[in-house]
């Protein structure tokens, strides 16, 4: 018996070959990549899976590249897990958006894949960013917030126009307001009713006046005022235009100003150095130095005002006026003091006087060099600043004839304030030895604009 011809291998033939083709056709109609065990899966996590099917397509770009495996409940949320095909890359900035297919709820998975450029998400691994804007119920809840707007609304425009809740609501006192405008529009012209006619006539009378003026053919009239004004105004351009040319031909004085560059570059030189002579004035700095102290044998106190100023910052010059208890002139009395002329006392009278400084100062480090008039007389003087500049000794050489010699030692206290002690005629040449101290107050141009800007008008 041939086993080809038998009835029993054709009829199993044939139910394989059916069956074949079931699974073929089965393989055709699916959507799941993992059907052949080949997919690419992943999972995240939603607030509400409703409108989601299990088996469901998980489309990109509306083209369907995977199917949800599973919606399962957890810690509170559905977690829904994904299986894409095998060629489908997916990144750790990939994002998932819920879409709603239709109205009766449905929903389907929109995926973005995420920006090539990130690293590749791993195999079953978490999409973190999910997009909800296509769920039926977020637009329900929109819906139901839009109506309940409206309903407030058309509550409060209902109450504002009443009689009732016309002054609740600000809509209702505008109609109210806009209701008395009206009424008192309308009865200031009932009463007004032959001053508002006056108004009209007076209107029309002034537009008949105009209309008049206008159409005057008269040699004085708007007419011929106005082609006359026309023709100046015509000449009064041809001249500028003439002007224009002459200096765009470099003739005149404005023409060469413009047009030849040595005149233009002469100008610029001459605007650059005054341009520098006031930036250098701009710099100078002006203090001024107001000191008094108190000379024991004068029993008198000596006030000094000097103005320094300061054109940079290795010299200054100094102006100022000293008011001396020792004064210009020394006057001896002489007084009897018995029978015989030769016994007497002398006695020293000091007279107020008043004295000139004229000084230039160079600095050099920490250590300054002045020369000129010292108290009326021609002198030099040293200073030495130390301990970050606060304190400072001088001595000033002052006198030639009777040589006076007057070292000072000053202390800034605080922002200007200093205190000073010294020796007046040190060499005691002039017979005028004593010792001093005082205080005194320096001023610079900061202080003085402070000064200026905070006291009252």
């Amino acid at each position: 018996m041939n086993l080809l011809r038998a009835a029993e291998f054709k009829v199993g033939l044939l139910v394989l070959s059916v069956a074949s083709l079931i699974a073929y056709m089965s393989l055709q109609v699916t959507e799941d990549p993992s059907f052949m065990g080949h997919s690419n899966d992943a999972w995240f996590m939603l607030d509400n899976a409703g409108g989601l099917v299990k088996n469901s397509s998980v489309k990109m770009a509306g083209i369907p590249m995977g199917v949800i495996k599973d919606i399962k409940l957890q810690e509170g949320r559905a977690r829904v897990d994904i299986s894409m095909r095998p060629d489908v890359k997916m990144y750790v900035s990939a994002t998932v958006m819920i879409k709603s297919q239709g109205i009766l709820g449905d929903s389907h998975i929109e995926l973005n894949p995420g920006s090539p450029t990130d690293p590749p998400l791993p195999k079953g691994g978490q999409i973190v960013t999910v997009l909800d804007k296509g769920s039926l119920d977020s637009v329900i809840n929109q819906v139901g917030e839009i109506a309940n707007n409206l309903k407030d609304v058309s509550k409060a425009l209902k109450e504002s126009v009443s009689e009732d809740g016309t002054r609740k609501h600000i809509l209702g006192r505008i109609v109210q307001n806009i209701e008395k405008l009206t009424s008192d529009i309308a009865d200031l012209t009932t009463q007004n009713k032959g001053k508002v006619g006056e108004i009209i006539d007076q209107l029309h009378g002034i537009t008949g006046t105009l209309d008049k003026a206008l159409n005057d053919e008269s040699e004085e009239g708007f007419k011929a005022t106005w082609k006359r004004t026309l023709v100046r105004l015509d000449s009064t351009m041809k001249n500028i235009d003439e002007i224009t040319g002459k200096v765009n031909r470099g003739e005149g004085t404005v023409g060469k100003l413009i047009s030849d560059e040595e005149t233009a570059e002469n100008v610029s030189h001459a605007i650059d150095g005054i341009s520098e002579m006031l930036d250098s004035a701009s710099k100078i700095q002006t203090a001024f130095d107001i000191r008094s102290g108190y000379l024991g044998a004068a029993g008198g106190a000596k006030t000094t005002l000097n103005i320094q100023v300061q054109p940079g910052i290795d010299r200054y010059y100094l102006l100022g006026v000293v008011s001396d208890p020792m004064g210009v002139v020394n006057t001896t009395n002489f007084v009897n003091t018995g029978t015989r002329t030769d016994n007497y006392k002398e006695t020293k009278t000091y007279e107020n006087g008043y004295k000139i400084n004229a000084e230039f100062a160079k600095t050099f480090y920490n250590f300054t060099i002045r020369a000129g008039l010292i108290e009326n007389y021609g002198g030099f003087g040293m200073d030495y600043a130390f301990y970050k500049n606060k304190a400072k000794i001088s001595v000033d050489f002052n006198n030639f004839s009777q040589l006076n010699v007057q070292p000072t030692v000053k202390y800034d206290v605080w922002k200007g304030v200093y205190v000073f002690g010294g020796l007046y005629d040190a060499l005691n040449s002039g017979k005028n030895f004593s010792s001093y101290l005082g205080a005194g107050l320096f001023l610079t141009n900061d202080d003085l604009k402070l000064i200026l800007t905070k006291a009252p008008l």
